[in-house]
């Protein structure tokens, strides 16, 4: 399928290819042809002659070469968000015609947007879309802006105040905080000073999650101290620590709205002052979005607060 033109104003004949730029794309994420081949589903000698007819066709080469590495230079970011789009568009065409009418919807999301407010907005959205097919990643938010920043996914979700040179940040809706205990805590039938909340035990989210930055924010501008006993990488195994007895935890309504419903947990009123944070979309500066992610994007942002 050929589709870029040339620069001659005289040789209107387009020579790059559809593959060419499926293989450029592969590599630019895998960091090698032989990475690409496995993505692309060709051997490692075509995904090497693709890339060397992209060189030749274009007349500069794209990666620097380090090692057995292949690093995007300054012509391969260039060239990387057309060759995206393309890609993207190209595929949409192709299920459109074989019956699918949609190209796969990549996200990538931090955990408490992607384990408990996602998997309603697209099962929603699937009501209208019975064939389009999602590939949601789960990751914290510096690993989600990396899966933007590369193309490895068309919309991220993040929580907090975060920015990236190469992405566009929309402000989506707004969270809140809470501070939990199991229903044997003392705190969970009275409510704690702020002396004695900065003398229990924290049970928090591991250094580097949205949640975490969130918290700290929240409870060392508030507390002389904050003793942290455990922290755990996900929401889950903090619900569970806290529920055990272990300590105090803090997270996202969203994430302990079933468990304070079922009452294996308790939500601790404190004399803090609430803190909300902003929930975040990222889309790619330079991309332009297929069909696909803009319904989703358009269906997100319409959706309400819970």
């Amino acid at each position: 399928i050929i589709l870029l033109t040339m620069n001659d104003k005289h040789d209107q004949r387009v020579r790059l290819t559809i593959r060419q730029l499926e293989v450029f794309s592969a590599i630019a994420r895998g960091g090698t042809t032989h990475a690409a081949a496995g993505q692309v589903a060709r051997s490692q000698s075509a995904a090497s002659n693709a890339l060397s007819e992209l060189e030749i066709t274009l007349g500069v080469q794209v990666f620097d070469r380090v090692g057995r590495r292949l690093v995007l230079n300054e012509n391969g970011r260039a060239l990387l968000p057309h060759a995206a789009s393309i890609v993207e568009q190209a595929i949409e065409t192709e299920a459109m015609f074989a019956g699918d009418h949609a190209a796969a919807l990549r996200l990538a999301s931090s955990y408490t947007i992607g384990e408990y407010l996602l998997p309603e907005l697209i099962a929603a959205w699937k009501l209208g879309h019975p064939r389009g097919a999602i590939k949601l990643s789960i990751a914290n938010t510096s690993e989600v802006f990396d899966s933007v920043a590369s193309f490895m996914a068309d919309v991220g979700f993040i929580e907090g105040q975060h920015s990236h040179p190469d992405l566009i940040v929309r402000r989506w809706r707004t969270d809140a905080l809470a501070v939990i205990a199991s229903p044997d805590h003392p705190f969970a039938k009275r409510r704690p000073s702020i002396a004695q909340l900065g003398h229990a035990l924290w049970i928090l989210r591991e250094p580097g999650s949205g949640t975490r930055e969130a918290v700290d924010s929240w409870l060392i501008s508030h507390l002389d101290r904050v003793q942290v006993d455990l922290e755990l990488g996900s929401n889950e195994a903090v619900k569970r620590s806290v529920a055990s007895g272990l300590g105090l935890g803090c997270l996202s309504r969203h994430t302990v709205a079933d468990a304070v419903r079922e009452g294996w947990l308790v939500e601790v009123k404190t004399s803090l002052p609430e803190f909300r944070r902003t929930l975040a979309i990222v889309v790619h500066r330079t991309k332009r979005l297929g069909s696909v992610s803009q319904d989703f994007l358009r269906h997100c942002m319409r959706s309400t607060e819970p």
